[in-house]
């Protein structure tokens, strides 16, 4: 018996000793990235060196209170923030399943039976038979198999935090732009209403001059028109107020309506500022969660292929008993009632009909499209980034000229009614400049919400929103899973 044991440990001894990691090893991909933002060429001069804390943060640029407290609130409280973090505490405790498959398992037992024989087929008598004791089991590790399943553990844990900020990034983007949606439909509401009342002067005027008979009723029926179509706008621009506002409370995990006191207070919609960080392509990267999240998803598939590998190769197990048998209680704690095993085990597959081969070149297959998704996804964001650009750069130029457009139509209308009232235009010129005027002043009001929303898509774009500290973090903790991953083949 004490042979057979120190030759099983003999073998357990050298089997773990000759351990080997097959399949691949896991390095983050090279891709060809380039050095500068093509836009940076131009003459627009607002872009700004790139600074983390001000990226993680980028609202606060803003100078805008109402909409800083809804993010906060939004990244306290949010729904799609909160089943991000529940899917984080699953990965996690799927990679300590995985490390657990690592270490051997010892269960204990206790029994007692009491059986009798039939007289007929045996001797009739009663048996009694108790026993404790302890069962320990482990399978040894040769080739890697489990050793690859917590590294691809390890890998969708680090895409699962890597998933919870690209909520994050999101979650603050979209209370941003339905803040930004909303502000603006007030400030339409507003011009409207203006405009309204400018209308109704010009009505009035109208019937003063064709109760004079200086104009005819045309006149009138024109300028009412024209007010009344005005006012026609009205409900359309409550409605779209009303739907931003109960998204805004939706995205903040409350019911709807419930910022609608948070937004009663007047206010501009916010300010494009006049320097902008961006960085390099690399850095955006570097800050795209969503990046990471692929490129942790090609290192968990890579992982995987080395399972499958690792399938193809004989498994050796260890198990080991240690009890007391007896037939009745009391003999229990004699030294003769002890019993143990050990045993040594060698096992594997002979013939599938190819199952395991075919695993293998299926586990390839998913980590070569686990690699496209990752260059596709770098692709991604520096379109992103560079469509926002394009989006802002332009905004700019178009609003200069909506303003300059502004400031001639409001100059013309005032004339043009100054000059109607003096009998020297006919009331149609009145007309077509009180409509440029509107027309005007309401797309200047959504050029510069088209450019407040351009900024939040281009920080959206460059990962803004994602903690620096908690991104080193990760970073950090993705650098020690490669240089373990890197050193475990052979």
């Amino acid at each position: 018996m004490i042979g057979a044991r120190k030759i099983v440990f003999a073998a357990v001894t050298i089997m773990a000793a000759g351990c080997v990691t097959v399949g691949p090893d896991y390095r983050k991909p090279e891709l060809p990235v380039p050095e500068v933002w093509s836009r940076t060429g131009s003459a627009d001069n607002s872009i700004a060196p790139y600074r983390a804390e001000e990226l993680s943060r980028w609202w606060e640029r803003l100078g805008d209170p109402v909409l800083t407290s809804l993010i906060e609130q939004a990244l306290k409280n949010g729904t799609d923030l909160r089943a991000a973090q529940a899917r984080l505490m699953e990965s996690r405790a799927r990679a300590g399943l995985a490390g657990a498959q690592m270490f051997p398992s010892l269960t204990a037992s206790a029994s007692g039976s009491r059986s009798k024989g039939s007289r007929e087929t045996g001797s009739g008598n009663t048996r009694v038979f108790f026993s404790a004791g302890f069962d320990a089991s482990w399978e040894i590790d040769v080739f890697g198999g489990i050793r690859r399943g917590i590294e691809a553990a390890k890998a969708d844990l680090e895409g699962a935090e890597a998933s919870l900020y690209a909520t994050r990034v999101s979650l603050a983007a979209e209370v941003a732009l339905n803040y930004v949606t909303a502000r603006s439909y007030m400030e339409r509401l507003e011009i409207a209403r203006k405009n309204l009342e400018s209308q109704s002067e010009t009505r009035q005027l109208t019937d003063w001059r064709n109760q004079a008979g200086l104009v005819s009723s045309l006149d009138v029926d024109q300028a009412r028109t024209n007010l009344e179509q005005t006012r026609s706008r009205i409900p359309a621009l409550n409605i779209g107020l009303a739907e931003a506002e109960n998204r805004l409370a939706v995205l903040l995990g409350q019911a709807p309506g419930a910022v609608r006191e948070m937004m009663s207070s007047e206010a501009p919609v916010p300010a494009v500022p006049d320097a902008i960080a961006i960085g390099i392509p690399a850095q955006a990267l570097g800050n795209r969660p969503d990046v990471r999240i692929a490129e942790r998803k090609l290192a968990a598939e890579t992982a995987r292929v080395g399972q499958a590998i690792a399938a193809r190769y004989p498994g050796f197990s260890v198990n080991a008993s240690l009890g007391l048998e007896a037939l009745t209680i009391g003999a229990l704690d004699s030294g003769r009632a002890v019993a143990r095993s050990i045993v040594g085990r060698m096992f594997g597959t002979l013939f599938d009909g190819g199952r395991l081969r075919r695993q293998v070149e299926i586990r390839d297959a998913i980590q070569e499209q686990a690699l496209i998704a990752y260059e596709a996804s770098v692709l991604a964001a520096l379109e992103d980034v560079e469509n926002a650009l394009v989006s802002l750069s332009e905004n700019r130029n178009q609003q200069e000229a909506l303003q300059a457009a502004a400031e001639a139509a409001n100059n013309a209308a005032l004339l043009a009614r100054h000059r109607y009232t003096g009998g020297m235009i006919d009331f149609q010129t009145v007309l077509d400049t009180e409509r440029t005027q509107f027309t005007v002043e309401e797309n200047l009001a959504i050029s510069r919400a088209n450019g407040a929303s351009s900024l939040i898509r281009l920080y959206k774009a460059l990962g803004g929103g994602w903690p620096s500290a908690d991104a080193s973090a990760v970073e950090n903790s993705n650098d020690d899973a490669e240089g373990q991953t890197d050193g475990g083949g052979t």
